[in-house]
């Protein structure tokens, strides 16, 4: 079975940030993303709130048990207990801890270990006890796979990157090569694999057959395209980029 497509939504509401409205209204923008085919729906909170705010994630989770039960809802966030204790609040499906540089415009690093594990245990402790399935946000290296399963994590999500970035290039292969290392020393240590970052329809040609990958989130892209196609058509391109077949 090809990996689910789960679609991050943060681009739409910097959108309707930037208007000071609603407009456009994030449950809409739901509707129409999991009416095209979409598996599930990421959503990003920054303590900043520059892209969705902290009341978007409630609103969503509450929204899609109501409309649209079954879906998986994925929250991406920092390890800061303001956002752990809004994530416990909501308890989606998936909860994916990503490190955050000050400054940084978007996630550009995975966790690094052992530095980060002492941190990251009491978190995973916490989410896992309230029935929450824990990601942490992986540079694409084989080596520290071990250690963040340790950490009693359920799945990492690779972060994807410079394998996007490389792809078209001479460096491409290699890049390609990496992925598939760390998905592959994820998977045996037990750990579920997804990916994540620049990924687009061209590209995601590369992890179409990655053994056990189960989800890619992608936002950027799929929002890129949607300005020239539609939100319904870019959902569906990138399913059936993953092989899912067209509605």
């Amino acid at each position: 079975m090809p990996a689910k497509l789960s679609v991050n939504v943060n681009k739409y509401a910097l959108v309707r940030n930037s208007r000071g409205h609603n407009s456009p209204d994030l449950l809409s923008v739901v509707d129409v993303v999991l009416a095209a085919g979409a598996h599930g729906i990421t959503v990003h909170p920054r303590r900043d709130q520059r892209h969705v705010l902290f009341t978007d994630a409630p609103a969503i989770a509450s929204h899609l048990s109501d409309h649209h039960p079954g879906v998986e809802f994925n929250i991406e966030c920092e390890n800061h207990p303001s956002l752990i204790d809004l994530v416990l609040a909501i308890r989606p499906a998936q909860c994916t801890l990503v490190p955050v540089r000050p400054g940084e415009v978007t996630s550009d690093h995975g966790y690094s270990f052992p530095a980060d594990g002492p941190e990251l245990v009491p978190a995973v402790k916490r989410l896992k006890d309230a029935g929450v399935r824990v990601s942490i946000f992986m540079d694409c290296d084989p080596e520290p796979m071990s250690a963040a399963a340790d950490a009693g994590v359920d799945r990492v999500e690779l972060y994807t990157g410079p394998y996007a970035w490389a792809w078209g290039t001479p460096g491409q292969a290699e890049a390609t090569r990496q992925v598939w290392a760390a998905a592959e020393a994820a998977r045996r240590v037990g750990l579920g694999v997804n990916a994540g970052h620049d990924l687009d329809t061209s590209n995601l040609a590369g992890l179409r057959d990655l053994p056990g990958l189960d989800e890619v989130s992608i936002g950027h892209a799929q929002i890129c395209r949607a300005l020239e196609v539609g939100t319904t058509q870019s959902v569906g391109e990138l399913l059936r980029a993953l092989g899912w077949p067209t509605r």
